[in-house]
């Protein structure tokens, strides 16, 4: 297949730079990989600063260990046994991405209101590290609870966005770089990194940008998946995160009585919707419950991402 092939074109250039939404497709061959699959250090790190969101009665807390609660792939779509990933699990309804030392960056429609952000569990390493090994649990400490839902939009078929912040600062995770320009354009080379259909975290390259033009989001051939919506879209030259993915093609169609994947052509298809950076513009709606250091970088910018630069200027 071509994805290996492409997927490192994406790393070379990498390297020389230095849940209900519409669905999601592959277009052209399938390019998604799994954590051990990946070789390159800079993407592995980029996906080691992505979560899953779970709901918070799928996660059991016992001890220094928290179960997830997971379902077969195979059963829960009814897929057809040539699928890729088929004797993997499920269990992530959506994704998302870590953009301060205690703010994870979402989709809109994945996090609705306050008390869906409570009954929320945002957790790291849900990934396949070894060959065969499906994971069922992580290390307590890789699994974080909404302190607060500080903003989101989900403006039809527009930006999509949410940002939470955590009931702790993360550890053994660094927070992601970002653009917040216009600067994405057609033709730039993308990756995405989540969890397709709840899968453990996938790594796709091979991705372009085709219509960077709509007002607060762009069009890319992507490969991904209901699951994916919230995942972190990075330029694949730079590996700074350049939008959200939050809408598609359809995942599935039928096929002797079992679903498959549905595959488009690398320029077929609908293509899917990522919600541009510089659409988030919502402040945060508590500064003064944040440390004052925060507090005052928040009094001095309106747009959420402005007062995010004020909290980690290392980070851009």
């Amino acid at each position: 297949m071509k994805k290996q092939i492409i997927l490192s074109a994406a790393i070379a250039l990498f390297a020389a730079g230095s849940a209900v939404a519409a669905d999601k497709v592959i277009y052209g061959s399938d390019d998604r990989l799994d954590i051990y699959q990946v070789t390159d250090s800079k993407l592995l790190k980029l996906a080691d600063s992505t979560v899953g969101l779970f709901q918070a009665s799928d996660v059991y807390v016992t001890g220094s260990r928290a179960l997830l609660t997971t379902e077969s792939y195979a059963d829960g779509y009814g897929l057809c046994k040539e699928e890729p990933f088929y004797e993997q699990v499920t269990g992530a309804f959506c994704s998302g991405s870590l953009v301060a030392p205690d703010i994870i960056m979402t989709a809109g429609h994945c996090v609705k209101s306050a008390s869906a952000c409570e009954s929320t569990k945002f957790v790291f390493g849900f990934a396949v590290k070894s060959k065969g090994v499906n994971p069922s649990e992580v290390p307590v400490s890789e699994v974080y609870s909404c302190s607060e839902l500080i903003g989101r939009e989900q403006v039809g078929t527009g930006a999509d966005w949410a940002l939470i912040r955590l009931d702790r600062k993360v550890t053994g995770h660094q927070p992601l770089k970002y653009d917040t320009t216009d600067s994405v354009k057609n033709g730039d080379q993308l990756v995405v990194i989540g969890h397709p259909a709840g899968l453990p975290t996938k790594v796709a390259g091979g991705a372009t940008v085709r219509d960077a033009s709509p007002k607060g989001y762009y069009v890319a051939n992507l490969d991904t998946y209901g699951g994916n919506s919230g995942s972190a879209v990075f330029n694949a030259r730079t590996g700074v995160v350049v939008g959200i993915l939050v809408r598609g093609e359809n995942d599935y169609v039928y096929k002797n009585g079992c679903r498959v994947s549905n595959v488009c052509p690398s320029t077929g298809c609908r293509g899917e919707d990522v919600t541009k950076l510089s659409a988030i513009t919502s402040p945060f709606s508590k500064a003064a419950a944040a440390p004052v250091a925060e507090a005052q970088a928040m009094a001095k910018a309106s747009p959420a991402f402005e007062l995010l630069k004020g909290l980690t200027p290392e980070n851009n």
